[in-house]
């Protein structure tokens, strides 16, 4: 299909130019379901799903939960590991001059 761009104004220029873009993505998006269907076909033809296939790395084991370290003096349910940011209560113990070592979960 040949056009003459030449006997456009700028305006129809630019319609154009947004037709051929919306036209070029719903064709890569329909290729896109295309392949992803055929890729399914395959995976079922082989007894699996796909998302099985195409999962992300093997699952990384997690870490236990660390245990809490030092509980708040006046409401010992508010804990802290002693890992990461210090919570506030922390920092206002040790502000008044006090060792964190009186809060030591026994």
């Amino acid at each position: 299909m040949e056009m003459n761009l030449d006997d456009f104004d700028l305006d129809e220029l630019k319609d154009l130019q947004k037709k051929v873009a919306k036209k070029i993505e719903n064709f890569e998006q329909r290729k896109r379901d295309e392949a992803l269907a055929a890729a399914k076909a395959i995976a079922a033809a082989h007894g699996f799903k796909l998302e099985d296939l195409m999962g992300d790395a093997p699952a990384k084991q997690s870490k236990p939960k660390a245990s809490p370290k030092y509980a708040h003096p006046e409401n010992s349910a508010t804990t802290w590991t002693g890992k990461g940011r210090k919570p506030g209560w922390i920092i206002e113990h040790l502000e008044a001059g006090k060792s964190l070592d009186d809060l030591l979960i026994k």
